[in-house]
């Protein structure tokens, strides 16, 4: 940030503001992004049942208003400086510290982005996105104040601050939308999905459905929690292992970190028994005519798929 103040201050380009603005917001939204994390990794309490990940969906959140209220700054100064120019001085030497700062962007993105994916954080993601997309917008810069240099049409400079701060506003939305879908636990189809092949990779005859599933993201931690129909002569023991098992699946198949609620249902033997796969079952009523298969849409409704 202030390497590129200074080379505002250095060739007087508005374009080049505009870059050196928004890395306030950058610095601003990851240092609050820091914090976030920080919270999120506190163990679970009494008041925070669910632990504290929450927060990185409203540290992405406040992230891209910051970036849209930037943008939107950045917008009407533009149109000022458009009708209004100055002159500039030392371009060559303000394209060099921008290719600079520019790179160094560009693979702290890169990091945050690979290291966000890895640890299943919305908050690493979105910075690094963030800090991505500045690197590029600083290459773009290079190459809008190389043609002023070498053309002297000086409102390439504020049309160029003026496409930025279109960008950074939409930029920014994109953010708020995710944080605000994270925020109201939208449902997370690539979760669903992942789950999914999992159970129908390791379907087990005794399972004679899943419904009810529902995945919810608290930063990098998620809850699922599903229902189970089950034989209704089941011991507690055996519905006990036949739940745990289930459990121990999920975990150790999936990528990342899940806490799993699983409620267990009686089968109805007059409406289970047509799909039911159990073939020594002692009470079963009518012979297995269907297979259902497992997908996201029967998994997720909230009733037994007989009743689909």
């Amino acid at each position: 940030m202030g390497i590129k103040f200074f080379t505002f201050y250095l060739t007087g380009s508005k374009a080049i503001l505009t870059d050196a603005v928004e890395s306030i917001v950058n610095v601003v939204a990851s240092g609050f992004a820091f914090y976030s994390i920080y919270l999120s990794s506190v163990p679970k309490d009494e008041n925070h049942p669910y632990g504290h990940g929450k927060i990185e969906f409203f540290s992405a959140g406040l992230e891209g208003a910051l970036i849209m209220i930037a943008g939107v700054l950045i917008f009407f100064q533009s149109i000022f400086n458009l009708f209004n120019p100055v002159e500039f001085k030392n371009l060559p030497e303000g394209m060099l510290i921008l290719a600079f700062t520019a790179i160094v962007n560009f693979v702290l993105g890169i990091l945050l982005k690979v290291r966000g994916k890895e640890l299943n954080s919305i908050v690493l993601i979105s910075d690094g996105k963030h800090i991505f997309t500045d690197a590029i917008s600083s290459v773009v810069l290079v190459l809008g104040v190389g043609i002023v240099y070498f053309t002297n049409i000086v409102q390439i400079d504020s049309i160029l601050a003026i496409g930025f701060s279109l960008y950074f506003v939409y930029s920014g939305f994109s953010l708020v939308k995710k944080s605000v879908i994270g925020l109201m636990d939208a449902a997370h189809p690539e979760t669903l999905e992942e789950i999914n092949t999992i159970l129908n990779n390791n379907r087990k005859d005794n399972w004679i459905d899943i419904h009810n599933l529902r995945i919810q993201r608290y930063g990098a931690n998620i809850h699922v929690d599903c229902h189970i129909t089950l034989p209704y002569y089941y011991t507690l023991t055996q519905t006990h292992d036949a739940v745990e098992n289930i459990e121990d699946l999920l975990t150790q198949n999936y990528t990342h970190d899940l806490e799993i609620f699983i409620h267990a249902d009686p089968c109805i033997p007059a409406d289970c028994c047509s799909y039911c796969r159990i073939a020594d079952c002692p009470v079963r009523q009518n012979e297995c005519t269907l297979d259902i298969p497992w997908s996201i849409e029967n998994l997720s409704k909230n009733q037994k798929h007989f009743r689909a």
